[in-house]
């Protein structure tokens, strides 16, 4: 029994001298434990939402305070026509939009009866139902509520569209997805394991000194990975438009541009580990498990990153994946054209050549 005793003093004693265990051991528990309690939720709330009030009156004045009250809802804008909520739309900050028509109020004092509707952005569908529902409550709420004062019953009808999206395709919302975390990851660990290949097999000093020079032993090992990574995408592609049915509404050329961008930056970031790492093994658990939950849980792919606490909405802005899965919508569902992804294009940019200076620096 002592000598089980003196091992296992043994084992507590090499548990706190190394630091990364005691990180491992009892940290990771407390991020998990935050993160999948207050940032990994499906509920959405503060979305941004655009009201167009045609009448003006007391009754859409008392709606939109409902609104405006609402946990869910964030009034970012008021609109004046009809022409605007396509474009409010398209510069990816709107989700919602609710337009009152005309003469509301004595719509529904005279005839009983008034129509209000609902424009989501479907190119997240589940994000969108769960929008129009919340605004469908707010709503039929405020109906209720004159129903109680009035003997005549009143019916507020909401007319529902489904924009970029009106069958409610998941396939809108995961491709994108699948595009942003599958190129990032392929391309990081595969050029980050090669290079670091060469250095575990010490074959690296011998390509160093050849009559090659050193960056394009580098290019040399990147590209490969480049041209497998344009092959991913087209798959994709071929995949998403004729089994999925999810048409391309904007330039095909314009989306391999951005395409070709992610993936220099995804090659750089491989680049970048394997100057930090000196095993396969290494490069591959960074590669794969270090960027895999930031993809999947910060981009915006599987949660909205509206509903995360600030602190978790900046550090996803360092995550490559968001930005590109926000050009593939814009371009791909959204149609839309440079002007609509130059901000995104100039972040990865600007990543790509951070990555590239840091590990031409180690």
């Amino acid at each position: 029994m002592k000598q089980l005793l003196t091992f296992i003093r043994k084992e507590f004693h090499h548990i706190l001298r190394d630091t990364r265990s005691m990180l491992v051991l009892l940290g990771l528990p407390i991020v998990q434990l935050l993160i999948f309690g207050f940032a990994i939720t499906n509920e959405t709330r503060n979305s941004n939402i655009a009201i167009l009030d045609n009448s003006k009156d007391e009754a859409t004045q008392n709606i939109i305070s409902k609104f405006e009250a609402s946990k869910y809802f964030d009034i970012d804008r008021t609109l004046s026509t009809n022409e605007q909520i396509e474009s409010a739309f398209k510069t990816g900050k709107i989700k919602l939009a609710v337009v009152f028509q005309q003469n509301f109020q004595n719509e529904i004092s005279h005839n009983n009866k008034a129509q209000i509707q609902l424009i989501a952005d479907a190119t997240d569908p589940n994000q969108a139902t769960t929008l129009v529902n919340y605004a469908s409550s707010i709503i039929l709420e405020y109906q209720n509520e004159l129903n109680q004062q009035n003997q005549l019953p009143y019916t507020i009808r909401t007319e529902m569209r489904m924009l970029y999206n009106p069958e409610l395709k998941g396939a809108y919302s995961s491709v994108p997805g699948v595009m942003g975390m599958i190129l990032l990851l392929i391309s990081t660990m595969m050029t980050s394991i090669s290079i670091v290949k060469e250095k575990e097999l010490g074959t690296m000093e011998i390509l160093l000194v050849s009559p090659m020079k050193p960056l394009l032993v580098i290019v040399s090992k990147a590209i490969p990975y480049f041209i497998v990574s344009l092959v991913n995408v087209a798959t994709i592609l071929l995949l998403s438009v004729f089994v999925l049915g999810m048409p391309i509404q904007g330039s095909i050329f314009l989306l391999i541009a951005v395409t070709v961008l992610y993936l220099l930056c995804a090659l750089s970031l491989g680049l970048l580990i394997s100057t930090v790492t000196n095993s396969q093994l290494a490069a591959m658990l960074i590669s794969l498990l270090g960027l895999m939950l930031p993809v999947v849980m910060l981009s915006g792919y599987a949660f909205p990153i509206a509903n995360m606490p600030p602190i978790l909405q900046i550090i996803s802005n360092l995550v490559p994946a968001k930005w590109y899965i926000i050009m593939v919508k814009s371009v791909m569902i959204k149609g839309m054209g440079v002007a609509g992804v130059w901000k995104e294009s100039l972040i990865i940019l600007g990543m790509t050549l951070i990555f590239l200076a840091v590990s031409l620096k180690r």
